[in-house]
Order: structure tokens, then sequence, then C-alpha cells
């Protein structure tokens, strides 16, 4: 019994332990989205993309290590809860209405606070049901996509010479699309089961680099499409399902 009690207390200080690895990151995507907003309030709209992308890369970066460390905590889950709402829920909202939504009066702000609510609800279900969901598909479109979403419409608009004021319809769709997919039912493929440490076929990592290239040939509009791909996925495999022929209930 002693033994077990040891255990349970080393358990219980893990949860409660604060690591510092992981955390850095964490920190590190905080300071991103951070940035993103004051860029976006100074009319900089190109860097604060630039900045959620930078923030998802390290959002990704930081669960990774904190598994592969062994150095997961319940304070680095709520830490990196509440860095997420920042980086990818009040980040790209200010962004988009800062670039496109001044002129829109209240519909402007109703649209922008959909997404910021939308990211808020999102990220609070996926903690409460984070022990009971398929650890295959996230239930709703991930916080990260959504931003990624919006911040590539905003990258290439800006880097194609649109103006905000000419998009402003347009972005208003996209925002409120991408908030509502947040709270939605939807699945959309976790990428969890993917293995680090497994050793992988040479064309796997040929194929990677592929990806990169193809990214690399135009960074704005080849990640919004990529973002925009994944974000549609979800109502793709609703209606796959939807279509998919009922088996028949067989007779007592």
């Amino acid at each position: 019994m002693d033994e077990l009690d040891q255990r349970k207390q080393q358990m219980n200080l893990r949860r409660r332990s604060i690591y510092l690895l992981p955390n850095l990151f964490t920190t590190a995507a905080l300071f991103a989205g951070f940035y993103a907003i004051v860029q976006a309030m100074n009319s900089k709209f190109e860097y604060a993309a630039v900045a959620i992308f930078i923030a998802m890369v390290l959002d990704g970066l930081d669960g990774r290590v904190a598994r592969l460390t062994h150095t997961q905590s319940e304070f680095g889950a709520e830490y990196d809860s509440l860095s997420d709402m920042v980086s990818f829920g009040v980040a790209p909202s200010i962004l988009m209405y800062e670039w496109a939504f001044r002129d829109l009066g209240k519909w402007g702000w109703f649209a922008a606070f959909i997404y910021c609510a939308g990211a808020a609800l999102r990220l609070a279900r996926f903690n409460t049901n984070i022990d009971v969901v398929d650890k295959h598909y996230f239930q709703g479109l991930p916080s990260p996509a959504a931003a990624a979403l919006v911040a590539g419409f905003v990258w290439v608009m800006l880097d194609n010479r649109f103006s905000g004021f000419e998009l402003r319809w347009y972005a208003v769709g996209l925002t409120v699309f991408a908030g509502l997919s947040m709270v939605s039912n939807l699945k959309y493929y976790s990428f969890k089961s993917i293995n680090m440490r497994k050793s992988v076929p040479f064309i796997v990592i040929f194929l990677f680099a592929i990806f990169f290239m193809f990214v690399a040939q135009d960074p704005p509009l080849n990640l919004f499409l990529l973002f925009l791909g994944y974000c549609l996925s979800g109502y793709v495999m609703l209606l796959l399902k939807l279509r998919k022929p009922k088996t028949p209930t067989p007779l007592p």
C-alpha cells in the first residue's frame, strides 16, 4: 500500500507541476498572438496574419514536446487553452475587424464576435470532452485551423492587392463560417495517430519535401487553400455519411 500511495502522490505532483520546456513554446505562441493583435491595431495586417501562423506552429509543438518528454501537466493544459484563446480567438477576430469590418458598423463587430465566441466555446468544449471523444477526430473545426483560414484569407488578399473594404462582405461570410464550424458537431481528422517516433518509408519523407516545396511556391495562396480544404473536409465527411445507405435492422 505504501508503494501504491507513493505512486499516486507522484502522479498528483506531475499533474500540478510546471515544466519549463513545453510551457516555453506555449508562451512563445501567446506572444505571437499578442503581437498579431498589436500589429492589426497598427494596420500592419500582413505581419499580423503571419504571426497567427507562427502561433499555430508553436502551438502544435508544445503538446508534442510535452508528450515526447513526458512533461504533461494540468497547468500546461490550462495555459495552452488560454494561449489558444488569445492567438486563435481574439487575434483573428481583431485582425478581420480592423482590416475589413470597420465600415460595417454593428454588423462588423457582430461578425467578429461570432468568431471570437465560437473559438471560446470550441476550446471550452474540447477541455470538457477531452477524455470521452474519439482521439482520431476533432468535434468541430479546431480553433488553430479556423484562425489559419481567416489569417490566410487576409494574407492572400493583401498579396494580391485587394483592400478589406472591397471584400468586406466576403470576409463577413468567411469569418461567420469559421466561427460556426468551430461549434458544429462535424468531424475533422486530428492527425494524432501519426507517431513521430515510429520509422517510416523513405517515400513519406520525400512526400513531405514535395509538400514544403509546394507551400514555398506561394505561401499565402497555398496555405489558404490548404486550410480551406481542411475546413471543408468536415462537411464532405458529413455528406458522405448521409449518402451511405443504412444497414437494415435484422428482424427478430
